[in-house]
């Protein structure tokens, strides 16, 4: 019988497979966010919700209670008619969702409700404020762009940085691997993408390069929230739907923590009808 072929049979160091997968993966998803934010409306709104049933379905695994199906079936019902709502341009109406689904989340969970409901209220923060911010037909591509690529500029810029520069540890008993070199690569890469889109003539330096910065560490931190949640319960990755970046919380909890600020940020400064306007225009 013939010896099975691995990657370290091959020679292939595992860090070079996984950076493989991450890259390969990459290529395949980020194109079609980009599409679809472009795209807007229905095509957003689908991408968004389907996101955060993943995230809520994701999180229940995480904490442990995802065999509970009336749980699991309250909360992602919950999702679905929101971001029919939210496409419908009725953001009230998924506000009134939220709270019946919360109800029922907090009602059918048999181990203590702090979970359960945290997990809803996450999934449905990140949702809302997905689609908010993509809303405004003038500004919200463009708003929503800054916000994806000052994300994916932190997570590029820190995970060579961290890597090529080493250093000391960010947080180790959270993110073993974070080190305070990967933050500030990921910050100088955010700065990178505000400089390009102010010499592009959409907002102002000034203004740009302070919101990247700011988004940049909510971000970051938004990573370590979920490290540390994924450590409270002895879990690894969220799930392994996802080639090289584990679960779909893996992927996108930077840009969770970065698009509800950016959001809060759009409102108070544009109200609810302009939030992408209010988070650009300066």
């Amino acid at each position: 019988m013939s010896e099975q072929k691995t990657p370290q049979s091959l020679g292939v160091k595992p860090e070079s497979r996984n950076l493989l997968l991450r890259a390969l993966a990459a290529a395949v998803l980020a194109p079609l966010a980009i599409v679809l934010a472009w795209a807007g409306g229905w095509f957003w709104a689908v991408l968004v919700t389907l996101a955060a049933v993943g995230m809520y379905v994701e999180w229940l695994l995480i904490v442990g209670v995802a065999r509970q199906s009336r749980l699991v079936a309250s909360g992602v019902a919950a999702l679905l008619v929101a971001g029919i709502c939210l496409a419908l341009g009725r953001p009230d109406g998924a506000l009134a969702v939220y709270a019946l689904g919360l109800v029922a989340v907090a009602l059918l969970a048999r181990d203590g409700r702090r979970w359960p409901v945290g997990g809803l209220l996450y999934a449905a923060a990140a949702q809302v404020a997905a689609i908010l911010v993509r809303q405004d037909p003038l500004w919200g591509f463009s708003a929503l762009m800054f916000v994806l690529l000052v994300v994916w500029a932190t997570d590029i810029g820190g995970y060579f940085a961290g890597r090529g520069i080493g250093g000391p540890k960010l947080w180790v008993r959270v993110s073993p691997k974070k080190t305070w070199a990967g933050a500030f690569g990921g910050l100088f890469g955010s700065l990178m993408v505000a400089a390009g889109f102010a010499a592009s003539g959409i907002g102002k330096m000034a203004a740009l390069l302070v919101l990247a910065t700011v988004l940049s560490i909510v971000s970051q931190l938004g990573d370590l929230f979920e490290s540390a949640v994924k450590r409270r319960f002895g879990v690894k990755d969220s799930s392994n739907i996802i080639p090289g970046h584990g679960g779909v919380l893996d992927r996108i909890d930077g840009f969770v923590a970065a698009i509800v600020l950016a959001a809060v940020v759009g409102v108070i400064r544009g109200g609810i009808d302009g939030v992408a306007r209010g988070l650009m225009v300066w």
